[in-house]
């Protein structure tokens, strides 16, 4: 090749990566101007909110209980603040529990439904209304806004289910081979022109993690970070994450304690 064609070509390719890195910075500006301007008239999860708070109260199951004494790390009934501390160790479940996991053996222990029947209909469907595990989250998630993020590290199955969850944030596999540290454990890397944040530096991984459970626009629903980590792991191609698993709760515990000393302000608004 002449240099003359040599130096057009690398003209045009500068020229390319130029226009595209205008028009990456272009969506990113253009995505947060939207959350703002969806922000402006209320986040539709204060709705999903509300429905939690009455079924909180509400006298529910074959207990015929309501969820009052459930004790989410404060105490009976106490949910101020309660979600910036979790993932925890409960010693009346012998393991750690996320907010969700918890949720779950309160149901079961105080008000006798079945576990299997609160995880088939956790998520709720498109168009759907929000189901009771999602509404319950919204509540109890809400009360943390403001509250910095204090993960606790001091028993050792809390420590325990952070480095498993450190190992699973690594593992690579499915048919891509890929690992939620494909997508998460380098700074500026974008997919479809949306920033993916590195979950291993502190401030990015505080603005993520703070920001769930959110509400989806594009589904209309409340999404809890259960389900996040499930749809991560379907984007990944790796077999289904089980609702509520230990891997689920370790992994979560691993992002928690990565965001540690940021605020929470969630539920959050998501595109």
């Amino acid at each position: 090749m002449k240099k003359t064609a040599l130096v057009a070509c690398l003209l045009a390719l500068g020229g390319v990566m130029a226009t595209t890195g205008a028009l990456a910075q272009d969506t990113a500006d253009g995505i947060a101007e939207y959350r703002a301007m969806l922000g402006e008239g209320g986040n539709p999860a204060e709705l999903t909110e509300m429905a939690g708070e009455d079924l909180w109260f509400e006298t529910r199951g074959p207990k015929q209980a309501s969820l009052e004494q459930c004790d989410l790390g404060a105490g009976p009934g106490v949910i101020e603040g309660v979600y910036a501390r979790l993932p925890r160790y409960f010693e009346d479940a012998g393991r750690v529990m996320d907010l969700e996991s918890r949720l779950i053996y309160c149901m079961e222990t105080l008000q006798g439904f079945e576990r299997d029947e609160i995880v088939k209909t956790a998520v709720s469907g498109s168009g759907e209304y929000a189901s009771d595990m999602e509404s319950l989250v919204a509540y109890v998630v809400a009360a943390s806004r403001g509250v910095t993020i204090e993960v606790p590290q001091d028993h050792p199955m809390e420590r325990e289910a952070y480095e498993r969850g450190k190992q699973i944030f690594y593992f690579r596999g499915g048919p891509y081979d890929f690992s939620c540290s494909s997508c998460h454990a380098v700074t500026g890397q974008r997919i479809r022109l949306q920033d993916l944040p590195n979950l291993n530096e502190p401030e990015l991984a505080q603005r993520a993690y703070s920001s769930w459970p959110a509400y989806r626009v594009s589904q209309g629903a409340l999404r809890t970070m259960q389900w996040r980590l499930r749809d991560c792991f379907r984007q990944q191609r790796m077999p289904v994450l089980k609702y509520g698993s230990q891997a689920s709760v370790d992994l979560i515990t691993y992002l928690a304690v990565n965001a540690s000393g940021g605020q929470m302000d969630a539920p959050g608004l998501k595109r």
